[in-house]
């Protein structure tokens, strides 16, 4: 699999987010376009009193700031009730919630994934309703997703079901990290009827380097991800390439050592497996960011960190990736 991205196809377009949305500690960990809105899931951090929210800025609005830098984005707050309680049950599980991590939007259904900490070998995902004011999660559904496990059984670092996407009527749960030896995969589940008893099929991946963070669906069964590697030693080691892999070590690393790296990558599904290809490479000041969402929006996308900037102050950054013409 090639590991250099293609020559860019897109220029980076820096939108100007109000106070309440460019503050960092929203974390945002995903977004999703769907009728006429873009909306953007705080990771919600319970554990830290964060109040459990997404935000909803219309599409029309984002493009009229595109044309004219100095228009002030109208926005919409919207509460996702029902966390609290779930939260709970994991907790009773003996699992650590730590955030939202991705999201779904099929009509007004909305799937959100759970991240818990390292050790908890359960992820979630849940499933609520988007109403005009709120999301509105059902708390009687609570569906576990199995971390998998490195050779030597254990978990991998801060790692969990980092994007979610629908496909033949199937919801797809993307892990974190896909560079087992052994097969890779990707959950799969059907959609109608779902349950919190249901267990997933696996969709073999092809091996991928670094972490996949996002997926936003671009066509029939056509995807594009967002692959970021963090320069970070420690835990977050786990996501370097062995110095074997010259293609994509070559990717990471310079004079001074690791570097922090991001791009984007097609997947497409085709009888019944998941293969992928380099996209487009971020220009590199923009490597430094945390990528976390993405969705597809006339022909580019809209991208979004968590709150990692290369330099502090930390804050909120969205972007729009405008196709070359």
């Amino acid at each position: 699999m090639p590991a250099r991205a293609q020559q860019p196809q897109f220029a980076v377009r820096n939108l100007h987010l109000p106070k309440e949305l460019a503050y960092y500690d929203n974390q945002f960990s995903g977004l999703a376009a769907s009728a006429d809105q873009l909306y953007l899931l705080s990771e919600s951090r319970l554990q830290d009193k964060a109040e459990a929210k997404l935000y909803a800025v219309r599409l029309a609005d984002l493009d009229r700031q595109l044309a004219d830098t100095a228009y002030v984005l109208p926005y919409q707050k919207v509460p996702i009730a029902g966390l609290p309680a779930l939260r709970a049950r994991m907790a009773a599980a003996g699992q650590r919630y730590e955030g939202l991590e991705a999201m779904l939007l099929v009509q007004d259904v909305v799937y959100l994934s759970v991240e818990t900490d390292t050790p908890s070998p359960l992820c979630y995902l849940l499933r609520g309703q988007l109403r005009a004011n709120a999301v509105v999660l059902d708390t009687t559904f609570l569906l576990p997703l199995a971390k998998p496990l490195a050779p030597d059984g254990s978990h991998i670092y801060n790692a969990g079901f980092e994007a979610l996407a629908a496909a033949n009527k199937q919801v797809m749960a993307f892990f974190e990290y896909n560079s087992f030896p052994g097969q890779n995969s990707v959950y799969e589940l059907a959609s109608n009827p779902l349950s919190s008893a249901s267990a997933p099929g696996k969709l073999p991946l092809a091996p991928l380097p670094f972490r996949i963070t996002d997926v936003t669906a671009t066509g029939k069964n056509r995807f594009t991800a967002l692959n970021y590697f963090f320069k970070g030693g420690g835990g977050d080691a786990v996501y370097r390439p062995p110095a074997s892999d010259l293609p994509n070590a070559r990717l990471i690393l310079d004079q001074g050592g690791y570097k922090s790296y991001a791009r984007l990558l097609t997947i497409e599904l085709k009888d019944n497996q998941l293969t992928w290809q380099p996209l487009w490479e971020f220009p590199e000041p923009y490597w430094g960011y945390n990528w976390e969402g993405i969705a597809a929006y006339r022909g580019g996308y809209f991208v979004i960190n968590d709150k990692y900037t290369p330099s502090r102050p930390y804050q909120t950054t969205l972007l729009y990736l405008q196709p070359a013409k």
